[in-house]
């Protein structure tokens, strides 16, 4: 099965023999056989047991720093689930999935059920039928991702708006924040800087559109593809963390927006008592300090 990041983020432009970077940057679990070929077989975003799960969570992409930590902790404190099966794609994509009961994915047809799906709260809001109960649980704001040492100088969010800096953007379309980050646009420097970003220079190829932004911006960027990319915070923080050659800009609270994930448990939940018991777990002092240590807040 191809990874649909690396796919996208190479094209003709890094060396076949060239992946330094490449994902999955979590730590993948424990098998007889570790057969992971970067570029070509890579599955960086589905995590744990495919296989009759106990528990199948759906989280928005960004959140997939967490996920061993995560899954550790909650399978510590509920030794009963042990089989748990979690996907860290754009919310929009998970949305349709839910939607339309499966995702194809290379040649993996996957028509597992979630027990609880997290996203933005936007994104929770649009679907309410789906919902026996939603919790907020995590929040986050916007910092713009750039090469070591910064070699473009981006000091904002208005320098985007630059001929010279090449734009890797989430694509409004299935990226919550694509839309949030448009906001922000609006808020820093008006209607005309959205329009520039996102119409004029998505025309001369200057702003990129991902499909999934929470791989493909980073490795744009460590690849030398795209100069500058505006992201969550705590998807800088992380690249930091990790070592990779990535500094962070911070945007200022008054040009900035913030972000409240919100998790839904599903009304038709496949496993209703391990789908409440996560719910619980997100909301506990444990899950809050997990997400904390990866960047991001809770309250």
């Amino acid at each position: 099965m191809v990874c649909v990041a690396a796919l996208i983020a190479f094209g003709s432009h890094v060396k076949a023999q060239d992946h330094r970077f490449d994902p999955p940057w979590n730590t993948p679990p424990e098998s007889k056989v570790m057969f992971t070929v970067p570029g070509i077989d890579n599955v960086p975003d589905l995590f744990g047991d495919i296989n009759d799960p106990q528990l199948v969570v759906f989280f928005a992409g960004n959140q997939f720093m967490c996920i061993d930590d995560l899954l550790a902790a909650f399978k510590k404190e509920y030794s009963q689930y042990q089989r748990v099966f979690a996907e860290t794609l754009p919310p929009g994509i998970l949305a349709r999935q839910i939607i339309g009961g499966s995702i194809t994915i290379g040649n993996m047809r996957i028509t597992l059920k979630p027990d609880v799906y997290t996203a933005g709260k936007s994104r929770i809001d649009q679907m309410p039928e789906y919902f026996s109960k939603t919790e907020p649980y995590a929040y986050n704001r916007l910092a713009i991702m750039v090469q070591k040492g910064n070699p473009k100088n981006v000091k904002g969010l208005k320098d985007l708006g630059r001929a010279d800096v090449r734009v890797s953007m989430p694509n409004p379309e299935w990226e919550g924040i694509g839309k949030r980050i448009e906001d922000a646009y609006v808020k820093t420097g008006t209607e005309a800087l959205r329009k520039i970003i996102m119409e004029n220079k998505v025309k001369d190829s200057t702003t990129y559109l991902t499909q999934i932004h929470h791989r493909q911006s980073p490795m744009r960027i460590l690849y030398n593809q795209s100069d500058a990319a505006p992201v969550w915070y705590s998807e800088v923080y992380y690249q930091m963390m990790i070592k990779h050659p990535i500094d962070m800009v911070e945007i200022p609270a008054g040009e900035n927006i913030e972000a409240t994930y919100v998790a839904g448990q599903l009304k038709n939940a496949p496993h209703a008592q391990a789908a409440k018991d996560f719910m619980d777990f997100l909301i506990s002092p444990t899950a809050k300090a997990i997400y904390r240590k990866y960047g991001f807040t809770t309250k």
